[in-house]
């Protein structure tokens, strides 16, 4: 496989991280296996404790102890986000051949034992929930995002076919920033769509996409409009656009009546609206300053939301800063439980 930089290596059955990549990963709390990565987030840690849940808790009901959160390609991706805190530095492939992935099955139960192995140091924490901790074990809930594009993983369909398929799951996120629209629609004919399908949408026009995007790809621009289009015909899945706001790049008033009509054209079900976090690798591009305060978000979704007329105001978590839009026109029951028990 040719690839600069040294995000990878193929002498072993499947693709791997290089190790001195790799060994930074883990540094930094993450669990590596071959070309997957995943990880406990700040807020599976504080449910831990008993301190707080993540927003999707708040919004649709996920339990945040028994999230896993991962990527079947942790160090592949088509963008350089401005503001990703993760490790993009190490990208550099921009494909994953088919015959050098390991299979779904194969790479879960790896990423499943190092799930667990990050999970085994909570027991010793005297304010940790040990009931907590236990069912934490048993995940059901999975949020294929993480690092890297999952989407580039060519066996994304037969990874949710069989996460749907194991017996505590009740939900399977999948983020996407839209550069692989054909995957989408092999989700979308092969029957692998996930429970909720979420869109990265940082950009009303192609000029500030490729301000805060950064792609690879010189077709950027069509390829995520072909995902948007896609997104706004399915049927068969929840659907999110999520918009993160970055001060001097993206959160221009001027900028909502093109994200109105941007938004009225994807035709989804519910839109999540944050400030830009100054945390992780982001930092070393973006300052403290770039991150807009909770009334800013709330202001901004307000508007979008009178200018589209289509979206109302559902739901916010102020110490996340995001607040959530929810179609008046495709109106389905926010919580993942009652869709799930109808489909």
């Amino acid at each position: 496989m040719s690839c600069s930089g040294e995000t990878i290596e193929t002498e072993n059955e499947f693709i791997q991280i290089r190790p001195t990549i790799s060994s930074q990963l883990k540094k930094a709390k993450y669990g590596i296996a071959d070309h997957g990565t995943v990880e406990l987030c700040h807020w599976t840690k504080k449910s831990f404790r008993n301190e707080g849940d993540c927003y999707k808790h708040k919004f649709y009901g996920i339990s945040t102890h028994r999230c896993m959160e991962f990527s079947p390609a942790g160090m592949f991706c088509e963008n350089r986000c401005v503001y990703c805190w993760r490790p993009m530095e190490f990208y550099s492939a921009m494909k994953m051949p088919t015959e050098k992935v390991a299979p779904p099955e194969v790479i879960l139960s790896k990423l499943m034992e190092e799930r667990e192995r990050l999970i085994m140091g909570h027991y010793g924490d005297v304010k940790s929930d040990r009931k907590k901790i236990d069912e934490s074990l048993l995940p059901s809930h999975y949020a294929i995002s993480l690092s890297g594009e999952p989407t580039m993983y060519p066996q994304l369909p037969e990874l949710i076919k069989y996460l749907k398929q194991l017996p505590t799951t009740k939900s399977v996120f999948l983020v996407t920033n839209g550069q692989e629209p054909e995957m989408l629609e092999r989700l979308r004919d092969e029957d692998a769509l996930p429970t909720q399908l979420y869109l990265s949408t940082n950009a009303p026009n192609e000029e500030v996409f490729q301000l805060v995007n950064r792609p690879k790809y010189k077709d950027a621009w069509q390829r995520w409009n072909a995902s948007l289009d896609i997104l706004s015909k399915l049927d068969n899945t929840r659907s999110v656009l999520r918009v993160t706001l970055i001060r001097g790049y993206n959160e221009n008033e001027k900028l909502i009546p093109q994200y109105s009509e941007m938004i009225n054209r994807a035709n989804i079900h519910f839109i999540e609206i944050k400030s830009y976090m100054h945390v992780g690798r982001s930092i070393n591009r973006l300052e403290y300053g770039d991150m807009l305060d909770m009334s800013e978000v709330r202001h901004f979704s307000s508007e979008l939301a009178k200018q589209s007329d289509a979206y109302s105001m559902m739901d916010e978590s102020e110490v996340s800063r995001i607040v959530v839009l929810q179609s008046k026109k495709r109106l389905i029951d926010r919580w993942i439980s009652a869709y799930a028990d109808t489909n």
